[in-house]
Formats: C-alpha cells, structure tokens, sequence
C-alpha cells in the first residue's frame, strides 16, 4: 500500500480525476494455462533473457530493505521475486529505484516487474496489471505511550499529521481531512521513516504506514505504538505492463505453484507477516 503512487495514467487521466478503466479489469484465466507450468508459460522473449528483472524501492521493512551493513536488498519482495524467477526457470534481477519511478519504469521496458507494497487499486489498472499475492491496509502511528489519545482517524483532526507522498496512506488522511471540522496539518515526507523523524522531534502526533511495516518499525525501535485498526485494507499486488499479459499469467501460476509447494508462506512466515497471505492467487484483484 504504502508506496502507492500518485502517476499520470493514459489519455491524460490522473489518479486525482479518478480516471478508470474502460471496463472492470477484472481478469478471469481462460483455461489457457491448464496442464501447463509455470516456466512453459514464460514468455520466449523473456525465456531468452534468462533474466527476470524486478525494480522495488529499497526502505520499506519487512517488505524491501537491504541486508545490515550492505547492498544487498532482502525481504518478503525481493524473496519472493527470487523464489518466483526460480520457479520460471530465470535468474532474478534486482533495481533500486525510486518510488515514482517504478511504474513508468515499467512502461518504458526497463524492468519486467515491479514489487515494492504496491496496492492493487482500480486506478492503477488503467496502467498496468496486477498479480495479487498479499493483503494489508494502513495503520495509525504515534509515539510510544500514545501521550495524544489517538484512538481513530477522526482523532486526527485537527492535529498536525505526516504521511508519504504519493501513497495510499496520504490518500486516507487527505480523504478523512475532507470529513473534519477542524482540518489536520498534513505534512509530506518522502518516506515511511523520515516522517516518523517527524513524530519524533514533535512535529507531528501521528503518521499512517502499512501494517507489516508498521508493526517492524515499532519493534524495532520501541519508539511507537501501532493502533490496531487497518484502512483500507486489501490486495498488494506485482505489477507487470498491460502489454505482457503471457508473463502477468507465467507469474500468477507460479505464485500459485509456490503456495502448493509451502515456499510462499515459509517466506511471509520468516519475516512475521503470514497473517498477511492470500489465500489464492488473483489477477487485477479477480479470480484467476
């Protein structure tokens, strides 16, 4: 969720406008894929490759976050990318790059797939598909002890709150900020952990992160009390161009392959979110 970006989508529609698709987007396998693999799906293109390359944005824990004292990038996305390439027959290729970068990289062909807690929302398809293969929604941050008394989002009213740019979580305050009588102070930070700077030094009594990474970063830190209502709550999804629906299908089936085989669940379950698991595989938020 977290990083859910605020782009332009085609024909000069913005998320803002609320521009949709020209139909549901729901996406329903056809039978296309019965008696076949995952790796006899992947694309010939692809296949030649033997790379699959995957962009995330690298500061977003459990999610995506670098190993400590390197470059080396872990988490649940770059895991299950690996695990997914693996199952595809590909070596994996990792990019870190930023947020705002991640779908036009996709458009522009400089990576294959985008993974980095990426909600899977109506808008969004308008410029790309989704292979959804986890669930969350953004929880209330405050500082440890919670000395404000927040209990809710109509709590924030009226308070001076930090949420990131470009994300989903900016978009829950900003639309609970239309319902107050006395407006919040909304302050944008470029990320989950520079506004939490801002929580820290008093400037702000509250942010919104996803939960897994909320509750990672309250552990970690003892800093912060996590409030247990989720918004907004759904899928998180692989982004892949509308153009390459044959590896969108390759990659949904391998997912799948991996929750039959217990790999998928073994790594939410090493980084605490197995909570968080589908229970099966979706494209564009449909049965696939």
């Amino acid at each position: 969720m977290r990083k859910h970006l605020v782009i332009g989508v085609l024909l000069g529609c913005t998320l803002v406008a609320g521009c949709g698709r020209a139909n549901s987007g729901a996406t329903e396998n056809t039978g296309a894929t019965a008696g076949k693999t995952a790796r006899e799906m992947v694309p010939d293109k692809v296949r030649e490759s033997g790379e699959l390359r995957m962009a995330t944005s690298e500061g977003y824990p459990p999610m995506e976050m670098y190993k400590p004292g390197t470059q080396e990038l872990t988490g649940v996305d770059p895991d299950l990318a690996t695990a997914i390439a693996n199952q595809l027959g590909l070596k994996i290729k990792m990019t870190n790059a930023a947020f705002d970068g991640l779908i036009p990289g996709l458009q522009a062909g400089r990576w294959d797939i985008a993974m980095s807690s990426l909600s899977d929302t109506e808008k969004r398809r308008a410029v790309v598909d989704f292979v959804d293969y986890f669930s969350a929604g953004g929880a209330i941050m405050v500082k440890k002890g919670n000395p404000e008394g927040v209990k809710n989002l109509e709590d924030l009213c009226g308070r001076k709150v930090v949420l990131a740019k470009g994300s989903s979580n900016l978009a829950i305050g900003e639309r609970q900020n239309d319902k107050c009588a006395t407006k919040m102070q909304i302050m944008q930070s470029e990320d989950a952990p520079t506004g939490l700077l801002s929580i820290d030094s008093g400037r702000a009594v509250a942010t919104i992160v996803d939960s897994p990474a909320a509750a990672m970063y309250a552990k970690e830190t003892g800093k912060y009390d996590v409030l247990a209502e989720q918004y907004d709550a759904g899928p998180w999804g692989i982004a892949i161009d509308k153009k390459n629906t044959g590896l969108r299908d390759a990659i949904a089936l391998a997912v799948r392959e991996l929750q039959a085989g217990g790999e998928y669940k073994k790594i939410l379950d090493k980084y605490g979110v197995g909570a968080n698991a589908v229970p099966e595989v979706t494209v564009n938020t449909a049965k696939w």
